[in-house]
């Protein structure tokens, strides 16, 4: 193959300002789920919409199961700009701004719909506000609402959590929500969750149908609680450095993109947990139970301390409980 002089020459052409402004953008986005969960379809969905409508410009490259960064160091990883994206659940925002805890609030949300006005109006738009300057808030995906498992016994009580261990994502919140119930808790990264309740030194943990589905967590868990109550999401973030250094135009192209994920992923996680769930109750081995509306009430009132002793700010509990109200 001969080399095309013409095009050597055209290149010349090119002035100071115009230099590397065909040079590909890649975005390593990095999150710690299975391949077949909301989120990492939500991720395989973005990467595909930007590449196609960059024409090949901007690539997204994937780094799922924590096979880059785990949940314990992607946000500094993102602070100094190891990497462009990521998108933790939303829990693990409250080690950096106890704010987001208002999210953690056992039974906060009582509809799917309840989910959506918050994280997509005032009180979402309310903790992008308090990001560190150097991380921009994107947008918020969806997953579903929390189940709980154990290996002990069916939970369906308060007094059934007694002398049980759970592993827990790091919030204040939730583990205040197990100590209210009388159980204990670690702290232990999402990837390590089978192999802690492999062992034994765990019991238990909370999690959506897709998540124990994915990571194969009923092979180690008799009981499931269908509780909801709590809502596991995630909140997609970039470095803010390297946004700002984005042409106008590959910014639209993101953010275009990123709202037609969003929405995708409100539609499709439901039925994917949904899926799941269904997939576990034919599971001969794994007891399945839901909380009657008796029992739920209990452990409702099991909870009223942590709305009482709580440091999250007045006016992100107005916005929830305005959200409660409508």
């Amino acid at each position: 193959m001969g080399f095309d002089f013409s095009e050597a020459s055209e290149t010349l052409e090119y002035d100071d300002e115009q230099e590397g402004i065909n040079d590909e953008v890649v975005i390593k986005f990095s999150h710690v789920v299975a391949e077949n969960t909301p989120k990492a379809r939500a991720a395989r969905k973005f990467a595909s919409l930007v590449e196609t409508r960059s024409n090949g410009e901007i690539k997204v490259e994937i780094y799922a199961n924590g096979s880059l960064y785990n949940d314990q160091n992607e946000y500094a990883a993102l602070k100094d700009g190891h990497i462009e994206m990521i998108a933790p659940a939303t829990s693990k925002m409250t080690a950096h701004d106890p704010g987001w805890q208002v999210l953690d609030l056992p039974y906060a949300f009582s509809t799917f719909d309840d989910v959506k006005k918050a994280y997509e109006g005032e009180l979402g738009d309310q903790l992008f506000d308090r990001l560190d300057s150097d991380i921009r808030g994107m947008t918020y995906w969806y997953n579903g609402f929390k189940q709980i498992t154990n290996d002990k016994k069916p939970l369906l009580l308060p007094e059934d959590f007694k002398r049980t261990h759970f592993r827990i994502m790091p919030s204040p919140m939730i583990q205040s929500q197990f100590k209210s119930l009388g159980a204990s808790t670690s702290e232990i990264p999402f990837n390590k969750t089978y192999s802690n309740l492999e062992v034994g030194f765990i019991d238990g943990q909370e999690n959506t149908a897709s998540n124990i589905f994915s990571k194969k967590l009923y092979e180690e868990q008799n009981y499931m609680t269908i509780s909801n109550h709590g809502y596991l999401g995630y909140v997609v973030l970039m470095n803010n450095e390297f946004w700002e250094g984005l042409s106008k135009e590959h910014q639209m192209i993101i953010t275009n993109a990123l709202d037609e994920t969003t929405a995708w992923i409100w539609r499709h996680a439901i039925e994917m947990n949904d899926s799941h769930l269904r997939q576990m109750k034919r599971m001969v081995f794994m007891e399945i139970h839901y909380l009657s509306s008796e029992q739920k009430e209990l452990w409702k009132e099991k909870f009223k301390s942590i709305y009482q002793n709580t440091d999250i700010s007045q006016s992100l509990m107005e916005e929830l409980e305005r959200i409660q109200e409508e």
